[in-house]
């Protein structure tokens, strides 16, 4: 097993399976990304850059999906909250499996992505 898979596993439910069900629609979603365990956390990288990482904060009772450029897509998407007052960060955050609106996550996996293709990385508020 590899660290985020261990990461993942080390997980309890309702958080475990949300982790493994994001994970692979953002792989289904995005096939080139590339899977890194970084400061103790899954993150995931597209063209050699950040996309996203996956968090449970302490403290808190939801799965944290964390767009490393998700200020720039926060007007398209207002689903992305500004969490602890981060300045280029914004995520999604869901608290059951069943929450989760698969085809709303594509269309943010796909907007990060089109920033990073794009190099519009930079802009933020």
């Amino acid at each position: 097993m590899n660290p985020v898979e261990e990461h993942i596993f080390r997980q309890t439910e309702p958080y475990q399976s949300m982790m493994l069900y994001v994970r692979d629609v953002l792989k289904t979603t995005l096939p080139t990304v590339v899977e890194k365990y970084s400061f103790r956390l899954p993150f995931y990288h597209y063209n050699k850059k950040s996309l996203l990482y996956k968090n449970v904060l302490r403290g808190t009772n939801f799965l944290d999906i964390a767009f490393m450029d998700g200020a720039i897509l926060e007007t398209k998407f207002p689903q992305l909250k500004d969490h602890n007052n981060r300045k280029r960060v914004r995520s999604i955050q869901y608290k059951s499996i069943e929450e989760i609106d698969t085809a709303l996550l594509q269309q943010i996996i796909i907007a990060a992505a089109g920033l990073i293709d794009t190099g519009n990385t930079t802009k933020y508020k």
